[in-house]
């Protein structure tokens, strides 16, 4: 078993909110609210640290959104309030549409403090044995959900400019992070997984981006952002098509962006979705260099029914034949509440998912 993250069990960080919280966000504010907050964070805590697993994450509970929650704290973007976007999200009973108000750049890009700073350290003070884990979105999210007519050509006349500040903001929130004794960031990150899907490629070409490139620029300027990242930090990326309510928006392997991915992305580890046919073969992996981690995303999020030993098993082995058993994890494919609603399945069924991670791992690895 490792003993540095990603580990050979491991999560992707947000986790059901229980009962109980989702009501507080209903009615409390303030004080009241972050109190109901913590109480539920020390309660998933100890269930990582039971189950059994090495990492733990505040399960994303004082967040609405896995990434605007953060985006909007980035000093110079703001919400458009008079303008919303349409993500359509599909499952097997048919679509739903998701519509978060737009974002605007309408100042330079700056770090005014440490986002979720708060957060972290009672994250970091309430895990006794496991390694406490942040989750942040990556830069590339910022323009990947608004593109270039979020931006002000009056800020920013020069979109190098842009990222620039983007990517510098990044890096300070990383130093910053890194100060408060944080050992393991991961960089949430659909638009490299979307990217993989013709027709997300095509939504780009239409508004204007140079889509069969763009990974090349989320690339570059991601790696700018962790170019100074402080000594003895783990850093991760987890790239998915979609979650929301058990649902997806994109589909397509990984092939189309495997080899600068993997080649060029200076993260330690990739969290990787590979739940169903959507996310294509493990051919890709051939593409990992060595010292590089992956984490097969092999146990689905978006419903209850448990997977088999033996299949998460028989994938491994399959994984295998493309990357070396030895930089191989096992988590689930995405994280279980993306936003405060969740997935469709209930907190027993998540936690038996994790547990079946933690004994998988086990026997794979010792």
């Amino acid at each position: 078993m490792r003993t540095s993250p990603p580990f050979r069990a491991d999560h992707v960080g947000s986790l059901l909110r229980p009962p109980a919280l989702l009501r507080a966000r209903e009615t409390l504010t303030g004080d009241a609210l972050r109190e109901a907050e913590d109480e539920a964070i020390r309660e998933v805590v100890r269930r990582q640290e039971e189950i059994g697993l090495q990492s733990a994450t505040d399960g994303e509970f004082r967040r609405a959104s896995w990434h605007m929650d953060f985006i909007y704290r980035l000093g110079g973007i703001g919400q458009a309030t008079d303008e919303h976007i349409t993500v359509r999200f599909h499952n097997e009973q048919g679509d739903i549409e998701f519509t978060p108000a737009a974002l605007r750049v309408h100042e330079r890009i700056r770090l005014n403090e440490p986002i979720f700073a708060d957060d972290f350290t009672f994250l970091r003070d309430t895990a006794t044995t496991n390694v406490p884990k942040l989750t942040i979105p990556s830069p590339s999210m910022v323009h990947y959900r608004g593109g270039p007519a979020a931006i002000d050509p009056e800020v920013y006349p020069d979109v190098e400019e842009f990222w620039r500040d983007l990517s510098a903001a990044y890096a300070e929130q990383v130093r910053r992070i890194g100060a408060l004794g944080c050992t393991y960031l991961q960089f949430d990150d659909t638009s490299l997984a979307y990217l993989n899907d013709p027709a997300q490629r095509a939504e780009l070409s239409s508004r204007g981006d140079d889509a069969e490139h763009m990974h090349l620029r989320y690339i570059k300027q991601i790696n700018a952002a962790l170019a100074a990242k402080p000594a003895g930090m783990t850093i991760t990326t987890h790239m998915c098509r979609g979650n929301f309510r058990s649902s997806w928006a994109a589909s397509g392997g990984y092939d189309f962006v495997a080899e600068a991915l993997f080649g060029e992305l200076k993260v330690d580890g990739f969290f990787l979705e590979f739940d169903d046919e959507r996310s294509g073969g493990f051919e890709p992996l051939r593409f990992v260099p060595p010292g590089k981690m992956v984490v097969l995303g092999l146990v689905t999020t978006k419903r209850g029914e448990l997977e088999s030993k033996d299949t998460l098993k028989r994938r491994i082995d399959e994984a295998a034949k493309f990357v070396d058993l030895d930089q191989i994890c096992l988590s689930p494919q995405c994280g279980f509440s993306s936003t405060v609603e969740g997935n469709q399945l209930t907190a027993d069924e998540q936690f038996a998912k994790l547990r079946l991670i933690v004994e998988t791992a086990q026997e794979v690895w010792g």
